[in-house]
């Protein structure tokens, strides 16, 4: 399904019945990377998996940022009346997540992110490294936007009002150091470190993430 909001066309598709669940997705993805998650959710939540901006079958605009994409999932959550939802936000999701919650601190429930970072020095060295050159490469806005930005400053994470829940794999592209920073500075926030996972391994058409996740929805 196709909705206008914030001067752009984004799509999403809905799920089910019950308590609203937002879930948004990382870069280069769309929300189909979360199909076995949305078959587990569905049975007793209503779910919104959406595509950001640029992705799937979303509008591609000129311009992209995690700020841009986080106006367009506020502004998707109040054309659609949606309730208090609990948002989950893998990776450039999380980010979107963070920042909804710093912009509009009572618009969500609860949050829950997984392998999200404040800043590229988050991302560990290595992959850092091959995520620059690959834009030196291709000069994709997509790969521009994650070796930029976010830019995100602890005090603002401290501004966050509602329950966060901060996921990482114990094998992430993010620092340990940094998703410990992450939590450290949200008022209220639980840490969960997934063992013998990567960034995505737990979570691309993964069983796994619903396991994890339901006991903090």
């Amino acid at each position: 399904m196709i909705v206008r909001v914030n001067g752009i066309n984004i799509n999403y598709e809905a799920y089910g019945d019950g308590k609203p669940i937002v879930l948004i997705h990382g870069n280069g993805e769309n929300h189909k990377v979360f199909d076995i998650l949305i078959d587990s959710l569905k049975m007793n939540y209503k779910v919104y998996a959406l595509d950001s901006r640029c992705h799937g079958k979303s509008e591609d605009t000129k311009d992209i940022s995690y700020s841009l994409m986080a106006d367009d999932v506020i502004a998707f959550i109040n054309t659609l009346k949606i309730e208090k939802p609990v948002l989950y936000g893998f990776s450039d999701g999380g980010i979107v997540g963070l920042l909804i919650a710093i912009k509009e601190p009572y618009l969500l429930s609860k949050l829950i992110i997984s392998g999200a970072n404040i800043n590229p020095a988050g991302i560990k060295n290595f992959n850092l490294a091959f995520y620059r050159f690959a834009y030196f490469i291709t000069r994709n806005k997509l790969v521009k936007m994650m070796v930029k930005e976010p830019d995100i400053e602890s005090y603002e994470l401290r501004k966050i009002k509602i329950p966060v829940y901060v996921l990482a794999g114990q094998r992430d592209i993010i620092k340990q150091s940094h998703t410990k920073l992450i939590a450290d500075n949200i008022p209220q926030s639980t840490l969960e470190i997934i063992q013998n996972e990567n960034h995505s391994s737990y979570i691309i058409h993964s069983d796994k993430i619903y396991r994890i996740i339901k006991k903090y929805i």
